[in-house]
This record gives structure tokens, C-alpha cells and sequence, in this order.
């Protein structure tokens, strides 16, 4: 089955949030200030930001945010996405920032292991937030290794293990996935729940409630509403400790090079490991 109607079917059985029309959302408050935090912080990651000569893979590209940012930065770029949307939003994109680029952006999905295979393997490997979503995490974690070059590095983004409290959100994630009205109950408490949390915190603490906001495009380029809504409808959704992952990688032989957690909070927890290189050098 061809991705785009897996894709259809997973969305019509309530097993699936849209990811590419948040995307779209993102997409009209893109701009310079968030491509350059974006690029801040996947250069701080790396520990370099010169791409030149090196080919860079986007599994999940979502807005095309990150792609757009290597493609800056000197890399050969290849992006895909399984949602229909996110490949749109990928594109324009491409279109907007970069429209006589070979930058190559096309549909596919992180667990076809015949389609990753036809893409070869990168210097840099790059999937943040993305394969906990596929439904088959794992799997996913494995083929994205496969993709790498003998002594290139995959960064990856995973989401922390809170256990129950882990458990509680995939339950609400797929309430959320399964109608309008559950959509509308979730975001409409759980929303103005973080809101007013957030707001007693500043005012107890006698800080501009205003600069939460303001200050979270710094952090990625992200918007903290898209991402509001990016929690509460992602699925399907798994979750790692940060030393489940190490060690799936260390049995591949792949070293860590840089580690971010989430502290034990919600979030991504942040790996850049390298694979060996050829001769063990």
C-alpha cells in the first residue's frame, strides 16, 4: 500500500493525528528570527555549522524547518515525510527559501525499509520527534541507523519515558485522534489548564507572562501553540529512557557524541551519536 493511503486510512480509523495541517499553521509564522534559532540550536547539537559537501536526511521533515536550516548550512539535502501535508509544507518551503535548490523532498515512510534503501546512506542522519509517531518506534530506530555513513552521526529526538504518566497521555492522545468532539474536549481543558498554570507560576515568580512566549521561539524556532497541539494529538506515540536508547545504539556499535534530556519532564530527550567508521577508526 502506497504511503499517502496508509496514511488516509490511519487518520479515517482515529489512529493517526494530522501532523501536516498544524504544520501548515506553523508555516504562515515562519520567519528570519525562527530559522535562526533553528539554526542556533542545530548547530549547538552538532558542534559544527559548516555542511558543506555533507548529504543531510530528514526523516519526518514536518514544516521543513530543519532541511531548510542543512540546506543553509551547505548540505545536500533530502527530505520525506509519511504525512501528505508535512511533504507540502516541506516543499513550499523549499519553494519560499531555496526554489533552484536540489534539495529533494518526497512522501515515504521511516518503517519501508525498500524505500530507505533506495536513499543510500548520509553523512548526517536527522529525525527529532518523529519515530515515536510511526507506530513501530523501534523498528524505525533501527532502519534510521542503517541510514547513516560509516562515521556519520544521527540525531535523533525521543520522547521521555514518564511511565504512568506516559501511559495516562497515549490513552488522551488517542482520545483526541478519535472525532471532532474529542478534539475539542482535550484541547478546550487541557489548553487553558497549561495556560493558567503557567501564568500563576509568572506571577509568583514576578515575571512578564508575556516573555514565556516570546521566548520559546528562541529555543527552536517552534511555536509554543503549535506545539500545544502537536502533544496533545500525537499519535501513535512510545516513549524511552534516555538509557534505553543508549544502549540500543551502543549494541550497534554507534558512540554518543551529545546527550539533552528532558530532566525527567515532558519532552524529547536529545541524542547525536556517530557510527563507526570503516576499519573501526
Amino acid at each position: 500500500m502506497k504511503a499517502e493511503q496508509s496514511h488516509q486510512l490511519e487518520v479515517a480509523r482515529g489512529e493517526r493525528f494530522e501532523f501536516g495541517k498544524n504544520w501548515a499553521a506553523f508555516l504562515r509564522l515562519l520567519n528570519e528570527d525562527r530559522i535562526k534559532a533553528a539554526e542556533s540550536w542545530i548547530t549547538r547539537m552538532l558542534g559544527f555549522s559548516d555542511l558543506s559537501g555533507k548529504s543531510f536526511l530528514d526523516i519526518g521533515s514536518g514544516s521543513g524547518l530543519s532541511s531548510l536550516v542543512a540546506h543553509r548550512l551547505g548540505a545536500q539535502v533530502v527530505s520525506f515525510d509519511f504525512d501528505p501535508t508535512s511533504v507540502l509544507c516541506t516543499a513550499e518551503v523549499r519553494r519560499r527559501y531555496a526554489p533552484n535548490s536540489a534539495w529533494v523532498v518526497e512522501q515515504g515512510s521511516a518503517l519501508d525499509e525498500q524505500y530507505l534503501e533506495g536513499l543510500g546512506q548520509f553523512d548526517i542522519v536527522y529525525s527529532w520527534g518523529v519515530l515515536h509517531h510511526t507506530g513501530d518506534m523501534w523498528r524505525g530506530l533501527e532502519l534510521a541507523a542503517r541510514c547513516v555513513k560509516p562515521g556519520g552521526l544521527l540525531f535523533l529526538a525521543i520522547y521521555n519515558d514518564q511511565g504512568a504518566w506516559s501511559r495516562r497521555w497515549a490513552k488522551i492522545k488517542k482520545f483526541y485522534c478519535s472525532g471532532r468532539l474529542p478534539k475539542l474536549l482535550v484541547s478546550g481543558t487541557v489548553i487553558p489548564y497549561w495556560v493558567l498554570r503557567g501564568l500563576a507560576a509568572d506571577l509568583v515568580w514576578l515575571r512578564n507572562p508575556l516573555m514565556r512566549y516570546r521566548d520559546y521561539q528562541g529555543k527552536r524556532g517552534m511555536s509554543v501553540v503549535r506545539d500545544w497541539f502537536d502533544w496533545l494529538g500525537g499519535y501513535p506515540f512510545e516513549v524511552a529512557k534516555p538509557e534505553e536508547i543508549f544502549q540500543f545504539y551502543q549494541a550497534r556499535e554507534f558512540t554518543m557524541q551529545k546527550l539533552h534530556t528532558t530532566g525527567g519532564d515532558l519532552g524529547c530527550n536529545q541524542f547525536v551519536f556517530q557510527r563507526p567508521a570503516l576499519g573501526g577508526g
